[in-house]
């Protein structure tokens, strides 16, 4: 019985949430479709129930007041109606899922999920079907509550406005470009955020080999995408246990199950479910602390429609220009291939992965110029933009992998064009891919 009671204390010791169930409830809750909706339910039938209790206080002027038969007429219209237009928006987005699986990028379903507009007119919909539908009941022979029915019409009229409003951006942002520009705009607030390690005060590059003492790998007991960390607790933790802790992976990496997670330099490593419950691990990446992942979806448009079946080079020229935005935003940045957290004292407590400039640049180009093989439009445009960053006030490293790029670029100009016309052609910047002013500096 003792040991019983010892176990279920241990178990209600361990109820708080840890970080990175929390982290993952935030993501599930930002990407669901049903929970607003359910509010808006709810709140419905609550305005209902006020509503009710509204017209037994307030005297309605004449002129709105309705039959029961009329009150009851519009209320069924109301219910129908939303409900029709609830499966019109559902329609709406089956065909956001086929577009971006079939040209855009699947990835890009993690953002559109978010959508704040959609969820509203979500909710709005929900609500003022629950809304007149608790109305309905309320209605008898020598009652009707008039300033409900009232207030049904005018929820109606604020679901059309949102209607069109949600069907005016399903036409205008649903082409690649503005697509490549909203992807574009999240990766760059992630960046501008302090997201990034390097751009946090308390972090900078590695000081070199962690210190001395045995070291504790402690495995992934169940693998996924690493989406995301907390450094600051992982740092105190390390602190309170006079260690040194290395997270092996950066953040987007997919971590097998099994696979080492964390290496802790000490001879009195923390508890091993403490360290794990301050990393997520997903299905899939996430832009919290990736703004790589934003890379990551532009590159996937503009090799779509590089794609044979597509072969709209123009389109990735375009999201070129929204690539080209966010290399110089990172560009400017102090990067590190890891990064070190102190504590009060100036100790080392934490080391982790990051990404370089040469790893953003070389994502942003490399499978842009190996399938744009053979276009002269993308040449141009990555030759422009090979010249427009060794423009910018760039730090003389960040530079010298844009030459190498730029070289790399020159070799597949000259494999592919052995005629020297066409080869010159193609070795012109031009930030249009054709018809930009040809020769003009970048």
């Amino acid at each position: 019985m003792e040991a019983r009671s010892a176990r279920r204390k241990t178990r209600r010791a361990r109820a708080p949430l840890s970080w990175a169930a929390a982290f993952a409830l935030r993501q599930y809750v930002m990407a669901c479709l049903w929970i607003a909706p359910l509010v808006g339910i709810v709140l419905g039938s609550l305005l209902a129930e006020a509503a009710v209790a509204l017209d037994g206080v307030v005297r309605v002027p004449e002129e709105w007041r309705y039959s029961p038969s009329t009150a009851s007429s519009v209320l069924s219209s109301i219910v129908g109606a939303m409900v029709a237009l609830l499966g019109f928006v559902v329609t709406i987005g089956i065909l956001v899922v086929q577009q971006a699986t079939g040209t855009l990028s699947p990835r890009y379903m993690r953002l559109w999920y978010r959508d704040r507009l959609q969820k509203a007119v979500l909710a709005t919909f929900t609500g003022t079907f629950a809304f007149a539908f608790s109305l309905l009941r309320s209605i008898e022979t020598d009652f009707v509550p008039d300033v409900g029915v009232t207030l049904a019409g005018a929820a109606v009229a604020v679901s059309l406005v949102l209607l069109l409003m949600y069907l005016n951006r399903f036409i205008h942002n649903l082409r690649p470009v503005a697509i490549a520009a909203l992807v574009s705009r999240a990766g760059r607030r992630v960046l501008r955020q302090g997201v990034l390690l390097a751009e946090s005060g308390a972090l900078r590059g590695a000081d070199g080999t962690p210190p001395g003492g045995p070291v504790t790998p402690v495995p992934s007991a169940e693998g996924g995408a690493l989406q995301g960390f907390q450094p600051e607790r992982l740092a105190a933790l390390a602190e309170r246990h006079d260690c040194f802790v290395v997270l092996t992976h950066p953040v987007g990496d997919f971590v097998p199950p099994g696979a080492t997670l964390f290496e802790v330099h000490g001879a009195a490593p923390p508890p091993p479910r403490e360290l794990t419950g301050l990393v997520a691990l997903g299905v899939e990446r996430t832009i919290e602390q990736d703004p790589a992942f934003g890379l990551r979806i532009l590159v996937d448009i503009a090799i779509r429609a590089l794609s044979p079946a597509v072969n709209d080079p123009t389109t990735a020229v375009q999201v070129l220009n929204h690539i080209e935005a966010f290399l110089h935003t990172v560009g400017r940045l102090r990067l590190s291939g890891r990064y070190t957290l102190h504590d009060a004292r100036g100790v080392p407590r934490l080391e982790v992965p990051g990404r370089s400039w040469e790893d953003f640049l070389q994502l942003a180009v490399t499978e842009i110029r190996e399938y744009g093989k053979g276009s002269l439009q993308i040449y141009r445009r990555l030759r422009a933009l090979f010249d427009g960053l060794l423009d910018a006030d760039l730090p003389e490293p960040h530079r010298e992998a844009v030459r190498t790029e730029l070289r790399l670029l020159d070799e597949a100009v000259e494999r592919q064009y052995p005629d020297p016309v066409r080869r010159t052609a193609a070795l012109t910047p031009d930030r249009q891919g054709i018809g930009g002013g040809a020769g003009r500096r970048a």
